[in-house]
């Protein structure tokens, strides 16, 4: 009985996670490569191991010979084989390890740094974290544990790449499973999250047992789960949203701290119009329009943020638009408010279609519509265009008289300054560029 072969074959499986049986094959087939070399191809050789004893037999045209005969060279072949089978078969076990913890948290140490990126150290082999996976801000150092969600296992080559990441959403979704046991547990579920790694994230949840309060449960005695979670972010501010299936309900949610003064959907074209007040606004946009582009995000809809005064205008340049058709009364501005058109862009961007399927309207007269709130549109723009350039000129020429008097006391045709044209008006829609909202939200859920 060959019991240090079967130990080593153990020890080997239970090192490097390969199947026994595997090892067996890999040495036969090592111990058949030495012979053909020792004994030349046209041999017919065959070797076979004794899974019980470790017994090996091999032979050569039926007959039993003895591998101890090999020589130098063929056994240099057998060990040559045998390290290049059991570092295939450990590299497809890793493979399949990975694999299934694709898209789960795990821990590592951080190895040593090639360039912006990270190699983390995650036991059996290295995972790799580039610098578009980290979070803006974080510095790492060698010998450091870190926790990373798993993106991406593929096999490349002779070795497997694992891919890790700190920035994705799913890392935010990872460490509330972790922290909250009524997450893990699916008692309290995770309906939407949105994140700008390093600064901000809005996550929206709901519960499905009526007893259990879901934001509650999220932030924990004191703030104690969340206060762990931005911990492990360094200092990410996390907003947690109660989910709701009315979307005005959760657009309200997600814009918080910001009160909210009225909603207005436009189905059609997936936009939500919130009018809030002007002390609100700039709480409800968020510092370079991240918490509505956040709150976008979470919610599926592009949100408009307009004060009381640009809503009513709005409506006003509609009504006046639209009362210069013959048969148009307050109850056809009604229904197309009611449609989620509230303004000239929006009756353009949506169409005649929507107007004949949804107000039943025909064909004519729908496009008669769309081509009024077209030309008050232009007419509309280009007034405003010129309102802007006679401001401009108008506060340009006031300031020419100060400035003659306090220099060479020219003439003031000889000091006046050229026209200003109007800056672009600064869209409140979502953009992708991330910024930090120095807003507090007012939602309890939320963790500074």
């Amino acid at each position: 009985m060959n019991q240090e072969l079967l130990r080593i074959v153990d020890s080997i499986a239970r090192d490097k996670n390969i199947e026994k049986e595997s090892i067996f094959n890999d040495i036969e087939m090592s111990l058949h490569s030495a012979a053909r070399k020792f004994y030349g191809e046209a041999e017919d050789v065959a070797c076979t191991i004794d899974r019980m004893t470790g017994d090996i037999q091999v032979n050569k045209n039926g007959t039993l010979i003895d591998y101890r005969e090999f020589g130098r060279i063929a056994a240099q072949t057998a060990k040559q084989v045998l390290i290049q089978k059991i570092r295939e078969d450990e590299r497809g076990s890793i493979l399949e390890e990975f694999a299934d913890r694709q898209g789960q948290i795990i821990t590592g140490t951080v190895a040593r740094a090639e360039g912006t990126a990270l190699s983390v150290n995650l036991g059996r082999c290295e995972g790799f974290l580039p610098k578009s996976e980290q979070i803006p801000g974080e510095t790492h150092h060698v010998g450091e544990r870190i926790r990373c969600l798993v993106l991406e296992v593929r096999d490349v080559g002779n070795h497997v790449k694992i891919v890790l990441s700190r920035s994705h959403p799913d890392f935010i979704r990872r460490l509330f499973e972790l922290e909250v046991p009524e997450v893990q547990e699916k008692i309290i579920e995770v309906k939407a999250l949105a994140r700008e790694a390093g600064y901000r994230t809005k996550i929206a949840v709901s519960s499905i047992d009526t007893k259990v309060d879901c934001v509650g449960a999220c932030v924990g005695v004191r703030g104690s789960r969340i206060k762990n979670i931005v911990d492990e972010l360094g200092g990410e501010k996390i907003d947690i949203v109660r989910w709701n299936e009315s979307s005005q309900v959760l657009i309200t949610n997600s814009l918080k701290p910001a009160e909210i003064v009225e909603i207005s959907l436009n189905f059609e074209l997936g936009r939500a119009t919130v009018v809030v007040n002007e002390t609100q606004l700039s709480l409800a946009i968020g510092k370079r329009g991240q918490n509505v582009r956040l709150a976008a995000r979470l919610t599926g809809w592009d949100i408009d943020i307009l004060t009381p005064t640009e809503y009513s205008k709005g409506l006003d340049d509609l009504e006046k638009a639209m009362r210069t058709i013959e048969g148009v009364d307050d109850k056809f501005i009604d229904r197309l408010v009611a449609l989620g058109i509230i303004d000239l862009r929006d009756l353009q961007e949506v169409g005649f279609e929507p107007l004949v399927k949804e107000l039943e309207l025909s064909e004519e007269l729908a496009r008669k519509v769309i081509e009024v709130g077209r030309e008050a549109g232009k007419r509309i723009e280009e007034e405003e265009k010129a309102r802007k350039i006679a401001d401009a000129n108008a506060a340009n020429q006031e300031a020419l008289p100060a400035e003659g008097d306090a220099t060479s006391g020219q003439s003031e045709s000889e000091t006046a300054a050229e026209p200003i044209e109007p800056t672009a008006h600064a869209e409140t829609a979502p953009t992708d560029a991330p910024a930090v909202d120095a807003s507090e939200p007012t939602e309890p859920a939320s963790s500074n």
